[in-house]
């Protein structure tokens, strides 16, 4: 049966600190169990003690997904990106976590809410090499950790564009895997079904974050950053927005997809009810996936 996850942004937002700043971790864990998920990714409110937090979620019957990491591949070499990552490679070996949510962060605009997304760094053909090339050394030395890549395009970076993920998988090396985030892609402008066509055998991680396309074309209009669309409310969970999830899921069966499927939708929780909109994706989610035969 698919392991179906859930992220903490539901409740407490690492981005904006505020959103969810007085709800406990405790709660978090204890309505993602209630919901019915199986695990969780990490958030700013988890210990990064393997031995602490261990306990924790076992209290609550979740295992950990994965968890993000902040790369800046255009500013170090490989040898410094692989001693930043220790810390973080051995919490999430200590779960067993079948890969890294991985995003290159040098330039990035999505914390700032004075900056539109339309403001992100772009790169130029020497930073693409670069980039690539460096990305494929830290691949392979993740995937030979257990623990490989699942390279998280996202809004207000410099890897966000259908054409720029394209790129990404042609110039690295096959240890790089690809997370595909639905909402993501679409707020970029992408298609989540194409991409899922083209490149399910690199897609090791599923992100799924619906989108609310009216929310949407009124943050284009402003040229809003990305925190304002999210205050906006432009992203919801999975079935409650304008995504065709059984089409984009259905492409990566031919693949034998095996990761996490993840509801990550960051909402104002004084807006979005955390425990509502965590029930209401999961209970999407897991018929789906079961109907599929994942």
């Amino acid at each position: 049966m698919a392991k179906i996850g859930i992220n903490p942004l539901t409740w407490t937002n690492d981005d904006m600190p505020e959103l969810g700043s007085a709800t406990p971790l405790e709660t978090c864990l204890t309505e993602a169990k209630q919901a019915g998920y199986d695990g969780m990714e990490l958030g700013n409110k988890f210990p990064r003690d393997p031995a602490v937090l261990k306990p924790i979620l076992a209290k609550h019957g979740l295992g950990l997904a994965s968890g993000w990491y902040s790369a800046r591949l255009l500013e170090r070499t490989p040898k410094e990106e692989i001693e930043a990552v220790q810390a973080h490679l051995k919490l999430l070996k200590a779960f067993n976590a079948p890969a890294m949510v991985f995003a290159e962060v040098t330039g990035c605009v999505h914390g700032d809410r004075n900056r539109p997304v339309t403001q992100r760094p772009t790169l130029s053909g020497d930073q693409w090499k670069t980039l690539t090339t460096r990305m494929t050394e830290i691949g392979k030395y993740l995937a030979g950790e257990g623990c490989p890549i699942a390279y998280h395009h996202h809004m207000g970076t410099v890897i966000e564009t259908e054409a720029e993920i394209d790129r990404l998988v042609a110039e690295t090396g096959k240890e790089v895997g690809l997370l595909l985030d639905t909402g993501h892609l679409t707020y970029a402008g992408g298609d989540p079904i194409a991409v899922a066509r083209r490149h399910a055998a690199r897609i090791n991680h599923v992100h799924c974050k619906d989108i609310r396309p009216k929310v949407l074309a009124q943050s284009k209009a402003n040229d809003s950053s990305f925190l304002d669309s999210v205050l906006a409310g432009v992203f919801t969970v999975p079935g409650d927005g304008s995504i065709d999830y059984p089409a984009v899921l259905k492409e990566l069966k031919p693949a034998n997809y095996s990761g996490w499927f993840v509801v990550e939708a960051e909402q104002d929780p004084a807006k979005a009810h955390p425990l509502t909109y965590a029930k209401k994706g999961h209970d999407y989610l897991r018929p789906l996936t079961k109907a599929l035969g994942f």
